[in-house]
């Protein structure tokens, strides 16, 4: 079955997703961002998601996690909770 690990910030608009996107293509840490921003309670451990397999995540997180490539932020991706950076940090097929 596969498995991913993934990190994300989560913030209430997508201009502010897309500034810290910015930054962090730009050198920021994305733990650092997502300790500073992000309105998960996963950003006390840089936005770490830990490991979960298709389904156990909401749709639009599913989707990115599983098709998007390792190690390359991605987004604004928006859920109902708000507007998300995912970086996908390891995948098992």
């Amino acid at each position: 079955m596969a498995k991913a690990t993934a990190r994300h910030i989560l913030v209430d608009s997508e201009a502010k997703c897309a500034e810290l996107k910015a930054q962090i293509e730009g050198g920021a840490d994305f733990a650092e961002i997502a300790k500073a921003n992000s309105t998960c309670p996963s950003s006390r451990d840089g936005g770490n998601l830990g490991s979960f397999g298709p389904g156990q995540m909401v749709k639009e997180f599913d989707t990115v996690v599983f098709s998007a490539p390792v190690n390359v932020v991605q987004g604004p991706v928006k859920t109902q909770f708000g507007y998300h950076l995912l970086e996908v940090t390891s995948r098992q097929d």
